[in-house]
């Protein structure tokens, strides 16, 4: 029996075609199907370990799908970043970064080991935390134009703490902003940086809010002031910058979530859409409010447009201020 082979070999690629879709639709519907990874670059009890616990339990009460916080802290975030990227690129390991990772490390590393903006698909803004300007107790000044005015009739004699490079760039923005020089501190996270500015080691910090309050209200030092548009429910009485005389600073730590660039776009969108309704409930804003922290609610192009505009301005302010490059 002779028959023509062209039409059946067409019929088979096209079976196989309509297989191959099918299932990768099936796949793209179903997910997620099992367990998912939230990876933060910092230990337990950060900003950003905070969010990624309190997402990761809303994300498996809507999917029924168990989500693991692991902490990789150390090497300025390289170890979690490259965790992320060397995973599987299938929405099962989403990496929980921040300002630092995401964007104030673009600015500061010479030969970064990643690019933070092609390497990563941006899911959902997370929340910002304003940062407070600390003073020493024992400074002469009660508000923040009292330290501009000391700063300024002492060019490169008063010394602020910082507890990352964040932090220290915020310091550098302050002076940017206030035409003033000031000289940086480098101390190993929040905790140690309050420490040195409560004995009087240095003049003033930048940290976030729940490494100050307690400090406050114990009156082991001066809060002069929040980085913020508003003020911070758990300082109420400590006014904004902007209330304090310097018009329009504001200086945050934020915390956003993405996945490697390389994760197929049905599942990266799916999973953007599950966290942004996350960061959307009246229950994510109160639990925010609580820690003195402000929620944000964008989904992948507006972190992408945020993340891009805090790299720019990042990168200005290390050029303005000369800060070395590592």
């Amino acid at each position: 029996m002779i028959f023509n082979r062209r039409p059946l070999l067409t019929w088979l690629a096209a079976s196989a075609c309509l297989c191959f879709v099918a299932g990768g639709t099936s796949s793209a519907q179903d997910f997620p199907s099992k367990p998912i990874k939230f990876v933060v670059p910092f230990g337990p009890g950060s900003g950003t370990d905070t969010s990624a616990r309190y997402f990761a339990k809303k994300l498996q009460d809507l999917t029924g799908q168990p989500v693991v916080v692991e902490n990789k802290p150390g090497a300025n975030g390289f170890i979690a970043v490259n965790q992320v990227l060397t995973a599987p690129a299938d929405g099962y390991t989403v990496f929980i970064g921040s300002n630092s990772t995401l964007a104030v490390n673009a600015a500061l590393f010479k030969d970064l080991p990643y690019d933070p903006v092609a390497d990563f698909a941006p899911l959902t803004m997370m929340m910002r935390s304003p940062a407070m300007i600390a003073a020493a107790p024992t400074v002469s000044y009660n508000d923040l134009q009292g330290l501009l005015d000391h700063a300024a009739a002492n060019p490169g004699k008063v010394n602020f703490g910082a507890g990352s490079a964040g932090y220290q760039l915020m310091g550098e923005l302050l002076n940017d902003a206030a035409k003033v020089r000031t000289v940086h501190v480098p101390f190993k996270g929040a905790g140690e940086t309050m420490t040195a500015v409560a004995g009087g080691v240095v003049d003033y910090a930048f940290a976030e809010v729940t490494a100050v309050q307690e400090l406050a209200k114990a009156g082991r030092v001066k809060v002069l002031a929040v980085a913020s548009d508003r003020r911070v429910p758990n300082l109420p009485d400590v006014p904004t910058a902007d209330e304090a005389g310097l018009k329009g600073f504001e200086a945050y730590t934020w915390v956003g979530a993405m996945v490697s660039a390389k994760t197929p776009a049905a599942e990266t969108e799916k999973l953007a859409a599950l966290l942004t309704e996350i960061s959307k409930t009246d229950e994510t804003r109160q639990f925010y409010e609580r820690i003195g922290a402000i929620p944000m609610t964008g989904g992948p192009s507006q972190m992408r447009t945020f993340q891009e505009n805090e790299i720019a301005l990042w990168k200005r302010i290390v050029a303005q201020a000369k800060v070395p490059q590592r």
